[in-house]
């Protein structure tokens, strides 16, 4: 594991994903049934949290609750996106602070999966047999789809995002509530991680919903530096008797 060498970050950072959405829900039943379109009645920045995506907010503010006041974060970032916002608005309630002390950044938004949103993987793979051969051809990291973005891109965005934790945020403790490609393209970022790394990470198993992971610089110590403590911990919601879900926000095929 990588050991960034600079010591102005915040003290703690974590990453979230969100509670499990209707998207989640819509997009099993698709696969379930073998249809080619995910049945949405929202567009995709629109698409709440499930029954149970609720409750794992519920439950994932409660583990941030217990925390000792000094410890609980105090800094708020989430993405625009409905199921991030309503996810944090969970723990920001647990925590007693006020909603307008939320800062949304459009930066932390979902991958934006152009013309292949929506679709299963069996649609892509039937609706855009060309696309499906380039990304097979040029492996997910580079891979562009029309009208939507690479990993690189994402990535791209969070470098800016990192640099104001670095500028504005020194100190602080952060929590970012955002999506699954968020959470692992701030981990190839913070773990200085290449391209093998960050996806074979991917590829062995997706992010929980509300699962954690997060980041910490020890000021005590003289050679401090910021560094993972922990990669998509799900204990919190087990701890509470909720399953937890970990499919992707979309089929494998488009991430």
């Amino acid at each position: 594991m990588a050991r960034l060498r600079h010591s102005d970050w915040p003290d703690r950072l974590w990453v979230v994903r969100h509670g499990q959405s209707a998207g989640n829900v819509a997009r099993d039943a698709a696969e379930l049934a073998q249809t080619h379109l995910i049945d949405l009645d929202t567009r995709d920045a629109d698409t709440p949290l499930s029954a149970l995506g609720h409750q794992q907010s519920r439950a994932l503010a409660a583990w941030f609750a217990a925390l000792p006041p000094e410890e609980r974060p105090n800094v708020l970032l989430t993405s625009p996106f409905l199921r991030a916002q309503q996810t944090i608005h969970a723990v920001a309630d647990a925590l007693q602070i006020e909603r307008a002390e939320i800062s949304v950044d459009e930066r932390l938004r979902e991958k934006e999966f152009g013309v292949l949103d929506r679709y299963t993987v069996s649609g892509i793979k039937a609706t855009f047999p060309e696309l499906a051969a380039q990304r097979a051809s040029v492996g997910k990291f580079y891979f562009r789809p029309p009208g939507g973005e690479s990993w690189c891109d994402v990535i791209l965005r969070l470098r800016s995002v990192t640099e104001v934790l670095r500028r504005d945020h020194v100190g602080d403790r952060v929590l970012i509530v955002a999506h699954q490609v968020i959470v692992n393209c701030f981990r190839y970022l913070l773990e200085c991680m290449d391209e093998a790394q960050i996806l074979g990470i991917d590829q062995e198993a997706d992010v929980p919903n509300c699962s954690i992971t997060a980041y910490a610089l020890d000021r005590q110590q003289p050679d401090a530096r910021f560094e993972l403590e922990v990669a998509n911990l799900a204990l919190p919601l087990q701890a509470e008797g909720m399953p937890v879900t970990c499919e992707a926000d979309r089929p494998a095929g488009a991430r």
